[in-house]
């Protein structure tokens, strides 16, 4: 059986270690409490048992418990830049043995260590049983769903793809506003200016697992609030981005009716 409220007190006393006062730190921890929140919230509305709800939230909140090694130690959530996040917590949960102070079963530690790593990887692995899957699909759409609103709420700089506030005054490559029109998920590593990277996390649309996941985009209008936020200075890209604003809704709206 998993104990949400122990996992919850051991989280909270695992981050006491880091200085919440940090900016990014305070980040991470307000990034866990939403995606712990929306994978309850996706498993609830996709039908899944009690238990399996429980699961799915866990994963919530130790999805990212290696982000507070990475920023000690780096000063970044840049992966790039540092050590890949996904694997640092899989690394902290099972070689440094933390899992067993979140939850005292190990009947779902399979479960957990796959949909962990696989959250933020280009795409699910192959090969997966179906519970694996379903629980990397949960995740990641969870964690997408937050990424948007930190885009939208938090300051830029702090976040993981920015290095500054004013994202305003950049220009969107011709080649991601052309790939962004294919449905295409789009490649960090290919950006060439931070509106890429904006460009990037809007493009996230093409790889979410659920339509409820997208209903909850379309409810809360993240797509047009982040661009209408970013507001693009140059003529060009202004029209483009509103461009691609239109495009991204029209698409969310037709997933949503599709059978």
């Amino acid at each position: 059986m998993i104990d949400l409220d122990k996992a919850k007190r051991y989280f909270y006393k695992y981050t006491d270690r880091y200085d919440a006062n940090v900016p990014r730190v305070r980040l991470k921890i307000t990034h866990i409490e939403q995606v712990a929140a929306n994978s309850r919230k996706i498993s609830q509305l996709i039908g899944l048992s009690e238990e399996c709800q429980n699961l799915a939230e866990l994963i919530g909140w130790l999805h990212d418990i290696g982000r507070f090694e990475q920023v000690k130690v780096y000063n970044t959530f840049s992966d790039r830049q540092s050590v890949n996040h996904a694997q640092k917590s899989v690394e902290v949960l099972f070689q440094d043995h933390e899992i067993r102070n979140f939850i005292i079963p190990n009947q779902y530690d399979h479960i957990i260590e796959c949909a962990i790593s696989n959250h933020n990887k280009l795409q699910i692995d192959t090969g997966l049983s179906e519970q694996e899957k379903l629980f990397c699909q949960i995740i990641r759409d969870a964690d997408k769903l937050d990424i948007f609103r930190a885009n939208l709420t938090e300051r830029l700089e702090d976040l993981v793809h920015l290095e500054t506030d004013d994202v305003s005054a950049e220009i969107l490559s011709p080649e991601f506003y052309q790939t962004f029109h294919n449905q295409r998920p789009l490649k960090f590593a290919d950006c060439k200016t931070n509106m890429d990277f904006l460009v990037c996390i809007l493009a996230f649309i093409y790889d979410f697992n659920f339509r409820e996941s997208l209903g909850i985009i379309a409810e809360q209008d993240y797509i047009s609030k982040i661009i209408e936020r970013i507001n693009a200075k140059d003529p060009s890209t202004h029209k483009q981005m509103a461009e691609l604003g239109v495009y991204a809704n029209e698409y969310i709206e037709n997933k949503i009716k599709s059978p």
